[in-house]
């Protein structure tokens, strides 16, 4: 059910107007939620060059990581609440212009912690079109089809990510580092011109009266049991990826001796596979239903992470023994992702954004956890990775089995 679905069974008073005839075009809505995957990435294979140049430990140069996940997470407990108050459109575009802003910071940072600091505001802001793109398709379709959009959207969305790590490998080769953040800029600049030409899709303002507002929000949506098994599934899912991204670098530079662009060559891999993952859920979930395909991809996922595992610890160490399980992973994620999102968001629709944010935010949050437990347990042999990434799917599948439950008795 959407907005729209619930507007026969309001009082005339508080009926939503319709929705807008021009519909925000799919292209842009993709190039909104890769930008913050895109910086995000861009900057990882440099992360062993920030070590030596600014005379800091690896896992210092790996902060700037963990420090823009805390900063995606926390933009995210904001931007939604604020715009199922103010609308999507404005919201968005104060949150390009402080993207903006960490990213040129970022391009002049004298030192690692300033890095860190623009880094983390240029991720508060860069996550806006992350939430507002799932809360827009929300907006706009009714359940299952918003699922399929938002499985679309996150096709097209992997593009970004997937060439990020080899745009930044060679900026950094031909320019030097900073030259990936003055890329950022003008990325982030050429979208806030872009989405100037976004509608607004917000029906009916919700009144959210200050921080006490927005923490009642998020209590009322908490309270709801099949919210937060959904909001479990989709955090933990995302724990694999993080928890992979977090231990690739060194196992492929120390353990394996590879160079930068090597990771960012093997990542494509991923990419696609995820990109893979999200054309099937854009093409089958109206079809199948939500709930089938979400149980589709987290068996696929939770099968890749226990590959993983079998074969770090059983087959000598390699690129191919390292990202053939990610790969897997990463196909299952991109079917269940979107389902799982859209069901979240779907549990309240008149709080679509507020539960945006907050799924986006416990996604990062529990990321940033993940990349600072296999910073410190990884070593190069790829073991503590891929028992990281097996126990966050292994949490999925328990959040899953609750939702069946909550549902049984619901009925």
């Amino acid at each position: 059910m959407s907005p729209r679905d619930l507007a026969q069974d309001l009082p005339p008073e508080l009926a939503p107007s319709p929705v807008p005839r021009r519909v925000p075009a799919t292209w842009l809505l993709t190039l909104l939620m890769g930008l913050g995957p895109f910086s995000m990435q861009i900057l990882i294979p440099s992360l062993p060059l920030l070590a030596g140049i600014f005379a800091v430990p690896y896992a210092s140069a790996q902060m700037t990581l963990t420090v823009y996940l805390v900063g995606i997470a926390l933009g995210q407990l904001i931007y939604g609440p604020l715009s199922d108050r103010f609308g999507r459109r404005p919201v968005l575009l104060l949150g390009l212009a402080v993207y903006v802003l960490g990213s040129l910071a970022a391009f002049l940072a004298p030192t690692i912690g300033w890095l860190a600091l623009a880094r983390a505001a240029q991720a508060a802001g860069g996550c806006a079109g992350m939430v507002l793109t799932r809360a827009i398709v929300r907006d706009v379709f009714p359940r299952d089809q918003a699922a399929s959009k938002i499985g679309f959207v996150m096709m097209g969305m992997t593009v970004a990510p997937m060439l990020a790590p080899l745009l930044g490998a060679e900026l950094t080769a031909l320019f030097g580092w900073r030259s990936t953040m003055l890329a950022c800029t003008l990325f982030g600049l050429s979208l806030f011109i872009l989405a100037l030409r976004l509608p607004e899709t917000l029906a009916v303002p919700q009144p959210l009266p200050g921080l006490t507002g927005m923490a009642q929000a998020y209590l009322q949506l908490a309270r709801i049991r099949s919210f937060r098994c959904y909001a479990a599934i989709t955090t933990c899912t995302t724990g694999v990826f993080f928890a992979f991204m977090a231990g690739a670098p060194k196992v492929l530079m120390d353990g394996l001796g590879h160079t930068p662009r090597s990771y960012a060559l093997a990542f494509m891999a991923i990419s696609f596979a995820f990109g893979a993952g999200s054309f099937i859920a854009g093409r089958y979930s109206a079809r199948l239903g939500l709930a089938r395909m979400l149980k589709i991809g987290l068996v696929v996922s939770t099968a890749g992470a226990v590959l993983g595992v079998a074969g770090q610890a059983l087959l000598p160490l390699s690129l191919l023994v390292f990202y053939l399980p990610m790969t897997v992973v990463a196909l299952g994620n991109g079917v269940s992702q979107p389902n799982a999102v859209t069901a979240a968001v779907s549990v309240k629709p008149q709080l679509a954004g507020t539960a945006s944010g907050l799924v986006g935010a416990l996604q990062m949050g529990f990321g940033a956890v993940m990349t600072l437990v296999t910073g410190a347990l990884e070593t190069g042999s790829g073991v503590p990775t891929a028992a990281t990434m097996a126990g966050c799917a292994i949490g999925a599948q328990i959040a899953l089995r609750q939702v069946g439950r909550a549902q049984q008795q619901r009925n």
